[in-house]
């Protein structure tokens, strides 16, 4: 499974939009404007401002993405790791082992995918990383997520 890798603020935002529910009608409805103000801010035209980080958030939110803090960690050649949530317990430490292995697996599938004409061009390295730093947050997100759970007083 091949995802695009967003490389611009404006690729943010226009997928933050299109994968909610209801597609930009609904995104505009739920931060209370127009869906044609919706547009111009996406594709900042008619004189109007891109949306803000704070919008942006409200949506994802919503959708349960996280391209924002994706991309802009991608610029700093970081990766972006959500903190556990407090309530945690044993079946949740599972199933983030469970999710660490699966990315794993993933960074696996698409090296030996990329290497079956015997070299890695660079639209696969990028996509490689991009799929590797999935597995280092989900795996620092599992560490943290054990420490939280387990941690004295």
């Amino acid at each position: 499974m091949k995802k695009h890798l967003l490389e611009t603020r404006r690729e943010v935002m226009k997928a933050v939009t299109s994968e909610f529910a209801g597609g930009q009608a609904c995104a505009a409805a739920h931060l209370g404007i127009k869906p044609k103000r919706l547009q111009n801010q996406v594709y900042e035209t008619a004189g109007c401002m891109p949306l803000s980080d704070t919008e942006i958030q409200a949506l994802e939110a919503v959708t349960g993405t996280t391209h924002l803090p994706d991309y802009i960690c991608a610029m700093y050649g970081g990766v972006f790791v959500p903190m556990p949530q407090s309530d945690l317990d044993n079946v949740d430490l599972y199933s983030r082992a469970i999710k660490t292995q699966t990315a794993r697996g993933k960074v696996d599938l698409m090296i030996q995918a990329a290497l079956a004409d015997g070299e890695i061009d660079e639209a696969e390295a990028q996509e490689i990383r991009a799929v590797h730093n999935k597995h280092v947050a989900a795996r620092h997100a599992e560490v943290e997520a054990v420490i939280a759970l387990h941690a004295k007083g």
